[in-house]
Protein backbone atom coordinates (compact mmCIF):
# COMPACT_ATOMS: atom_id res chain seq x y z
CA UNK A 1 0.00 0.00 0.00
CA UNK A 2 1.37 3.69 -0.85
CA UNK A 3 1.49 6.01 2.02
CA UNK A 4 -0.80 8.52 1.84
CA UNK A 5 0.07 11.94 1.85
CA UNK A 6 -0.89 14.87 4.09
CA UNK A 7 0.13 17.71 2.21
CA UNK A 8 -3.25 19.21 1.65
CA UNK A 9 -3.68 22.46 3.07
CA UNK A 10 -6.07 23.16 5.71
CA UNK A 11 -9.49 24.64 4.22
CA UNK A 12 -9.19 27.26 5.93
CA UNK A 13 -11.91 25.97 8.36
CA UNK A 14 -14.66 25.68 5.81
CA UNK A 15 -17.24 23.15 6.72
CA UNK A 16 -17.20 19.91 4.77
CA UNK A 17 -19.84 19.31 2.32
CA UNK A 18 -18.60 15.71 1.84
CA UNK A 19 -17.18 13.58 4.81
CA UNK A 20 -16.66 9.93 4.39
CA UNK A 21 -15.74 7.94 7.50
CA UNK A 22 -14.30 4.17 7.17
CA UNK A 23 -16.70 3.46 3.93
CA UNK A 24 -16.28 0.09 2.28
CA UNK A 25 -18.15 -1.39 -0.60
CA UNK A 26 -18.60 -4.89 -2.23
CA UNK A 27 -20.73 -7.11 -4.30
CA UNK A 28 -18.99 -10.05 -2.01
CA UNK A 29 -18.22 -8.49 1.63
CA UNK A 30 -15.31 -11.18 1.70
CA UNK A 31 -13.77 -9.07 -1.54
CA UNK A 32 -14.41 -5.28 -1.29
CA UNK A 33 -14.08 -3.18 -4.21
CA UNK A 34 -13.20 -0.53 -1.78
CA UNK A 35 -12.40 -0.40 1.68
CA UNK A 36 -12.19 2.00 5.07
CA UNK A 37 -12.34 5.05 2.75
CA UNK A 38 -12.35 8.13 4.83
CA UNK A 39 -11.96 11.52 3.42
CA UNK A 40 -13.49 15.40 4.43
CA UNK A 41 -13.89 17.77 0.97
CA UNK A 42 -14.89 21.46 1.94
CA UNK A 43 -17.45 23.37 -0.49
CA UNK A 44 -15.81 25.02 -3.18
CA UNK A 45 -12.80 23.14 -4.00
CA UNK A 46 -12.01 20.94 -7.00
CA UNK A 47 -10.78 17.43 -6.30
CA UNK A 48 -9.84 14.95 -9.13
CA UNK A 49 -9.74 11.38 -8.39
CA UNK A 50 -7.65 9.50 -10.10
CA UNK A 51 -6.40 5.57 -9.80
CA UNK A 52 -6.32 2.92 -12.65
CA UNK A 53 -8.96 1.11 -14.33
CA UNK A 54 -11.21 -1.34 -11.89
CA UNK A 55 -9.93 0.68 -9.08
CA UNK A 56 -13.48 1.54 -7.84
CA UNK A 57 -13.53 5.56 -9.06
CA UNK A 58 -16.87 5.44 -10.30
CA UNK A 59 -17.64 3.54 -7.58
CA UNK A 60 -16.93 6.18 -4.95
CA UNK A 61 -18.88 8.67 -6.42
CA UNK A 62 -21.90 6.70 -6.59
CA UNK A 63 -21.68 6.04 -3.30
CA UNK A 64 -22.17 9.14 -2.40
CA UNK A 65 -25.96 9.48 -3.98
CA UNK A 66 -26.89 6.36 -3.25
CA UNK A 67 -26.73 4.84 -6.28
CA UNK A 68 -24.81 2.06 -4.57
CA UNK A 69 -25.24 0.98 -1.37
CA UNK A 70 -22.73 1.37 0.99
CA UNK A 71 -21.11 -2.19 3.18
CA UNK A 72 -19.79 -0.42 6.07
CA UNK A 73 -19.49 3.33 7.20
CA UNK A 74 -21.25 6.34 7.59
CA UNK A 75 -21.52 8.71 4.38
CA UNK A 76 -22.51 12.77 5.19
CA UNK A 77 -23.31 15.35 2.18
CA UNK A 78 -24.01 19.14 2.91
CA UNK A 79 -24.73 18.28 6.80
CA UNK A 80 -27.41 15.48 5.88
CA UNK A 81 -26.14 11.89 6.94
CA UNK A 82 -27.22 9.32 4.07
CA UNK A 83 -29.78 6.96 4.99
CA UNK A 84 -33.37 5.80 3.59
CA UNK A 85 -34.98 8.92 4.77
CA UNK A 86 -32.51 11.74 3.30
CA UNK A 87 -31.87 9.81 -0.05
CA UNK A 88 -33.92 12.55 -1.84
CA UNK A 89 -32.79 15.50 -0.63
CA UNK A 90 -28.94 14.48 -0.45
CA UNK A 91 -29.51 13.77 -4.38
CA UNK A 92 -30.69 17.25 -5.11
CA UNK A 93 -27.03 18.21 -3.62
CA UNK A 94 -25.78 16.81 -5.88
CA UNK A 95 -24.95 16.67 -9.86
CA UNK A 96 -23.36 14.25 -12.35
CA UNK A 97 -22.25 14.70 -15.70
CA UNK A 98 -21.44 10.93 -17.37
CA UNK A 99 -18.54 9.96 -19.88
CA UNK A 100 -21.19 9.93 -22.89
CA UNK A 101 -23.22 12.88 -22.62
CA UNK A 102 -25.85 10.99 -24.93
CA UNK A 103 -26.76 8.86 -21.65
CA UNK A 104 -28.19 11.95 -20.43
CA UNK A 105 -30.41 13.42 -22.90
CA UNK A 106 -34.22 13.13 -21.86
CA UNK A 107 -35.54 15.22 -24.40
CA UNK A 108 -36.13 15.78 -27.92
CA UNK A 109 -34.21 19.28 -28.15
CA UNK A 110 -31.93 21.06 -25.86
CA UNK A 111 -34.44 22.98 -24.47
CA UNK A 112 -36.81 19.81 -23.45
CA UNK A 113 -33.66 18.49 -21.90
CA UNK A 114 -32.59 21.47 -19.18
CA UNK A 115 -36.64 21.85 -18.54
CA UNK A 116 -36.90 18.41 -18.18
CA UNK A 117 -34.50 18.53 -14.64
CA UNK A 118 -36.12 21.45 -13.68
CA UNK A 119 -39.72 20.01 -14.00
CA UNK A 120 -38.86 17.48 -11.56
CA UNK A 121 -37.95 19.56 -9.08
CA UNK A 122 -41.30 20.87 -9.02
CA UNK A 123 -40.41 24.55 -9.99
CA UNK A 124 -42.92 27.37 -10.59
CA UNK A 125 -42.75 28.16 -14.61
CA UNK A 126 -41.07 31.67 -14.01
CA UNK A 127 -38.29 30.29 -12.54
CA UNK A 128 -37.62 27.55 -15.12
CA UNK A 129 -37.37 30.25 -17.82
CA UNK A 130 -35.09 32.20 -15.63
CA UNK A 131 -32.76 29.34 -14.77
CA UNK A 132 -32.97 28.12 -18.72
CA UNK A 133 -31.87 31.57 -19.83
CA UNK A 134 -29.28 31.85 -17.12
CA UNK A 135 -27.49 28.80 -17.76
CA UNK A 136 -27.34 28.58 -21.39
CA UNK A 137 -25.66 31.84 -21.57
CA UNK A 138 -23.52 30.94 -18.58
CA UNK A 139 -22.48 27.58 -20.95
CA UNK A 140 -22.99 29.71 -24.33
CA UNK A 141 -25.99 27.07 -25.83
CA UNK A 142 -28.65 29.74 -26.59
CA UNK A 143 -28.10 29.35 -30.07
CA UNK A 144 -28.74 25.34 -29.74
CA UNK A 145 -32.00 24.95 -28.12
CA UNK A 146 -34.31 24.05 -30.75
CA UNK A 147 -31.79 21.21 -31.90
CA UNK A 148 -32.17 17.63 -31.12
CA UNK A 149 -29.45 16.42 -29.21
CA UNK A 150 -28.00 13.94 -31.94
CA UNK A 151 -27.19 17.16 -34.31
CA UNK A 152 -24.91 17.99 -31.63
CA UNK A 153 -20.90 17.45 -31.74
CA UNK A 154 -18.98 16.33 -28.54
CA UNK A 155 -18.68 19.67 -26.74
CA UNK A 156 -21.63 20.88 -27.60
CA UNK A 157 -23.58 17.88 -25.93
CA UNK A 158 -21.01 17.80 -23.13
CA UNK A 159 -22.04 21.77 -22.60
CA UNK A 160 -25.92 20.93 -22.63
CA UNK A 161 -25.25 18.48 -20.27
CA UNK A 162 -23.32 20.55 -17.83
CA UNK A 163 -26.17 23.10 -18.04
CA UNK A 164 -28.94 20.84 -17.34
CA UNK A 165 -26.60 19.87 -14.04
CA UNK A 166 -26.02 23.45 -13.70
CA UNK A 167 -29.85 24.29 -13.86
CA UNK A 168 -31.25 22.54 -11.18
CA UNK A 169 -28.69 24.21 -8.68
CA UNK A 170 -26.51 21.44 -7.05
CA UNK A 171 -23.99 22.36 -4.41
CA UNK A 172 -21.75 19.26 -6.03
CA UNK A 173 -21.04 18.47 -9.53
CA UNK A 174 -19.18 15.38 -10.29
CA UNK A 175 -17.77 14.69 -13.38
CA UNK A 176 -17.32 11.07 -14.41
CA UNK A 177 -14.49 10.85 -17.23
CA UNK A 178 -16.47 13.39 -18.91
CA UNK A 179 -13.73 14.58 -21.26
CA UNK A 180 -12.69 11.17 -22.12
CA UNK A 181 -14.82 11.04 -25.38
CA UNK A 182 -13.59 14.79 -26.00
CA UNK A 183 -10.97 15.71 -28.83
CA UNK A 184 -8.64 17.73 -27.89
CA UNK A 185 -10.55 21.49 -28.36
CA UNK A 186 -13.61 20.14 -26.48
CA UNK A 187 -11.72 19.18 -23.51
CA UNK A 188 -9.89 22.73 -23.32
CA UNK A 189 -13.42 24.01 -23.36
CA UNK A 190 -14.49 21.62 -21.24
CA UNK A 191 -11.71 23.05 -18.68
CA UNK A 192 -12.51 26.32 -19.11
CA UNK A 193 -16.09 25.74 -17.87
CA UNK A 194 -14.36 24.14 -14.85
CA UNK A 195 -12.16 27.19 -14.25
CA UNK A 196 -15.52 29.33 -14.56
CA UNK A 197 -17.02 27.01 -11.68
CA UNK A 198 -14.73 26.92 -9.40
CA UNK A 199 -13.83 30.95 -10.18
CA UNK A 200 -17.51 31.17 -8.87
CA UNK A 201 -17.27 29.73 -5.53
CA UNK A 202 -20.60 27.97 -5.25
CA UNK A 203 -19.72 24.48 -6.79
CA UNK A 204 -17.52 21.41 -5.22
CA UNK A 205 -16.13 19.71 -7.86
CA UNK A 206 -15.11 16.21 -8.07
CA UNK A 207 -13.82 14.88 -11.34
CA UNK A 208 -12.86 11.22 -12.08
CA UNK A 209 -9.88 11.45 -14.88
CA UNK A 210 -7.37 10.80 -15.91
CA UNK A 211 -6.04 13.91 -17.56
CA UNK A 212 -2.80 15.64 -16.34
CA UNK A 213 -3.96 19.02 -17.43
CA UNK A 214 -7.45 18.64 -15.78
CA UNK A 215 -5.49 17.17 -12.39
CA UNK A 216 -3.03 19.68 -12.69
CA UNK A 217 -5.57 22.53 -12.74
CA UNK A 218 -7.55 20.84 -9.68
CA UNK A 219 -6.97 21.55 -5.94
CA UNK A 220 -6.28 18.17 -4.59
CA UNK A 221 -6.22 14.96 -5.55
CA UNK A 222 -7.25 11.61 -4.35
CA UNK A 223 -5.54 8.67 -5.36
CA UNK A 224 -7.43 5.26 -5.33
CA UNK A 225 -5.57 2.03 -5.54
CA UNK A 226 -6.23 -1.78 -4.62
CA UNK A 227 -9.31 -0.48 -3.17
CA UNK A 228 -8.22 1.97 -0.71
CA UNK A 229 -7.29 5.41 -0.39
CA UNK A 230 -3.63 5.01 -1.65
CA UNK A 231 -3.04 9.23 -1.48
CA UNK A 232 -4.58 12.49 -0.22
CA UNK A 233 -2.27 15.23 -2.17
CA UNK A 234 -1.90 18.08 -4.23
CA UNK A 235 -1.29 17.84 -8.20
CA UNK A 236 2.20 19.04 -7.75
CA UNK A 237 3.40 16.17 -5.50
CA UNK A 238 1.25 13.58 -7.16
CA UNK A 239 3.22 14.68 -10.42
CA UNK A 240 6.13 14.44 -8.63
CA UNK A 241 6.22 11.21 -7.32
CA UNK A 242 7.35 8.44 -10.11
CA UNK A 243 5.80 5.64 -7.51
CA UNK A 244 2.33 6.84 -7.06
CA UNK A 245 2.52 7.73 -11.01
CA UNK A 246 2.93 4.38 -11.73
CA UNK A 247 0.63 2.61 -9.70
CA UNK A 248 -2.41 5.30 -11.06
CA UNK A 249 -1.07 4.68 -14.88
CA UNK A 250 -0.31 8.55 -15.05
CA UNK A 251 1.97 10.17 -17.32
CA UNK A 252 2.88 13.92 -16.07
CA UNK A 253 1.94 16.75 -18.07
CA UNK A 254 3.57 17.68 -21.47
CA UNK A 255 5.41 20.63 -20.49
CA UNK A 256 6.75 18.84 -17.06
CA UNK A 257 8.28 15.96 -19.23
CA UNK A 258 9.57 18.46 -22.10
CA UNK A 259 11.25 20.55 -19.14
CA UNK A 260 12.96 17.62 -17.81
CA UNK A 261 14.04 16.19 -20.92
CA UNK A 262 15.67 19.26 -21.20
CA UNK A 263 16.94 19.59 -17.85
CA UNK A 264 18.70 16.14 -18.78
CA UNK A 265 20.71 17.63 -21.76
CA UNK A 266 22.07 20.28 -19.72
CA UNK A 267 19.16 23.36 -19.77
CA UNK A 268 18.49 24.91 -17.12
CA UNK A 269 14.74 24.87 -16.87
CA UNK A 270 12.60 24.82 -13.92
CA UNK A 271 9.33 22.52 -13.61
CA UNK A 272 7.11 25.01 -14.90
CA UNK A 273 3.09 25.73 -13.58
CA UNK A 274 1.55 25.94 -17.10
CA UNK A 275 2.56 25.21 -20.40
CA UNK A 276 2.93 29.43 -21.35
CA UNK A 277 5.36 29.33 -18.09
CA UNK A 278 7.54 26.68 -20.13
CA UNK A 279 7.34 28.88 -23.42
CA UNK A 280 7.88 32.07 -22.01
CA UNK A 281 11.46 30.64 -20.72
CA UNK A 282 12.45 28.80 -23.55
CA UNK A 283 11.72 31.97 -25.41
CA UNK A 284 15.24 34.07 -24.86
CA UNK A 285 16.71 30.79 -26.25
CA UNK A 286 15.56 31.17 -29.60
Amino acid sequence: MIKAYQDVEDAGGEPAVIQLDGVSFGYDPEHPILHNISVSIPQGQWVSIVGPNGCGKSTLVKLMNALLPKSVGEITICGHQLGEETIGVIRQCIGMVFQNPDNQFIGATVEEDILFGLEGLCLPYEEMEERLRTYTLKLGIGDLLAKHPGELSGGQKQRVAIASILAMKPGIVIFDEASSMLDEASRDELLRILQGMRSDGQYTILMITHDADEILASDRVLALHGGGLAADTTPQALFGNAELLEKCHLLEPYPWRLARELQSRGIRVDVPASEKELIDTLWPYN
